[in-house]
């Protein structure tokens, strides 16, 4: 039985060998570039967050002072008005009718007090000369003080006709936002009993939060550290976001705290006043309020985007002076725009990796570049590129 020779292949795999002992080593991959940057140093205050409502400043409900048939409706449901606009008229004629009745009224009585004025004149005349009976004339001084009382009677009438026929006009009490109309024209409005439609003020607006009893603690603290006797007299800045909003855009005060903790919440009340030039802001409607926290103080600040999670602990990678990545836990403080304010657990001077998180590894090398270095080489490359 025929074996092919082992020595063809023997031939064959002692020439591989030494063909790849002839080729050099792949060279090692470069090391991964991520962007360093060191903490910014910033003074900063802490914030605070609450969500509350807008609130009117004046809530008004529009009701007749008078009886009458509703005539005419002069707004549109839901428009802006201003203060004094008219709103609703009422059927005016029983109220003119009354103002010509009290003036008749006034007429007769100048009349009658002119009448009795002369009586008395003549009375004291013949009083003086013993020609007049003492009744007859006390009787003259009476008569003229009766019609005195009835002038101011008559005047009184005229002024409440006047104000009759005024009030049938109903007029918006404040400027704002008026909803709809409860009744139509023809009703019957029976005085104060009628609601006719409710007015919001806009412009200026409230917003109403709560917080609890430690916070108000450490804000009275703040305060006395401050100099202040009490927040309640300062005019703290805030700020303001809405629902669908991610900045804190809009800019208020703080113009109200409550006197006392609700003991069923454990909460105290807090008010902010903002302007409302545009008419966005709407009462009832929810917001989340930044309220200042803490004094001024020094921080370190690092971007928030830097930041890694291990379980429960949170950590930065840093490059050291071997270019080496080491893993640094951190104890972290309130958000400041992108940026998370460390206290503690980093330094000054540390190359904090703020981008290429995904190529740094704990004790790998890595070629540390800052964002100017990593935009001056790109121009470079793009030069040579040119060329």
């Amino acid at each position: 039985m025929y074996r092919p020779s082992a020595a063809p292949v023997a031939a064959i795999s002692l020439a591989l060998l030494l063909a790849a002992c002839g080729q050099s080593a792949p060279p090692p991959p470069p090391t991964p570039v991520v962007t360093i940057a060191a903490p910014a140093q910033q003074k900063i205050v802490d914030r605070d967050e609450y969500v509350g409502r807008f609130v009117a400043v004046d809530a008004v409900e529009i009701r007749g002072r008078v009886s009458g048939y509703l005539e005419k409706i002069h707004f549109t449901d839901g428009q802006l008005v201003k203060a004094g606009d008219l709103l609703f008229t009422l059927d005016q004629r029983p109220f003119q009718a009354a103002v010509a009745q009290a003036r008749a009224d006034l007429a007769r009585a100048k009349s009658q007090t002119d009448l009795t004025a002369a009586d008395l004149s003549r009375a004291e005349t013949r009083w003086q000369q013993k020609t007049i009976a003492e009744a007859l004339y006390d009787q003259r001084v009476q008569a003229k003080r009766a019609a005195d009382a009835a002038l101011q009677a008559a005047e009184a009438a005229l002024k409440t006709a006047e104000l009759n026929l005024e009030f049938s006009e109903l007029r918006a009490p404040v400027s704002g936002r008026i909803g709809d109309r409860r009744v139509s024209p023809g009703n019957l409005v029976t005085g104060t009993t009628s609601l006719l439609a409710t007015v919001v003020s806009i412009d200026p607006i409230r917003f109403e939060f709560s917080f609890d009893e430690a916070s108000y603690l450490r804000y009275q603290r703040i305060a006395t550290q401050s100099g202040r006797a009490d927040e309640r007299g300062t005019k703290l800045p805030v700020a303001l976001r809405l629902l669908d909003e991610k900045g804190f855009e809009h800019n208020g005060t703080v113009d109200f705290v409550d006197n006392v903790i609700d003991t069923s919440s454990g909460t105290i009340r807090g008010r902010a006043v903002f302007q409302n030039k545009n008419a966005l802001f709407t009462p009832g409607m929810f917001g989340r309020i930044r309220v200042p926290g803490s004094p001024e103080y020094e921080a370190l600040l690092v971007p928030d985007s830097a930041i890694g999670t291990e379980q429960i602990r949170k950590f930065v990678y840093v490059v050291d002076a071997e270019n080496a990545v080491r893993q640094k836990y951190i104890e972290l403080g309130s958000l400041q725009g992108a940026l998370r304010v460390v206290r503690s657990g980093l330094e000054p001077g540390d190359r904090v990796v703020v981008n290429g998180l995904m190529r740094a590894r704990a004790g790998a090398k890595v070629t540390p570049m800052t964002e100017e270095e990593q935009k001056a080489a790109a121009q470079q490359q793009q030069k040579q590129k040119q060329k």
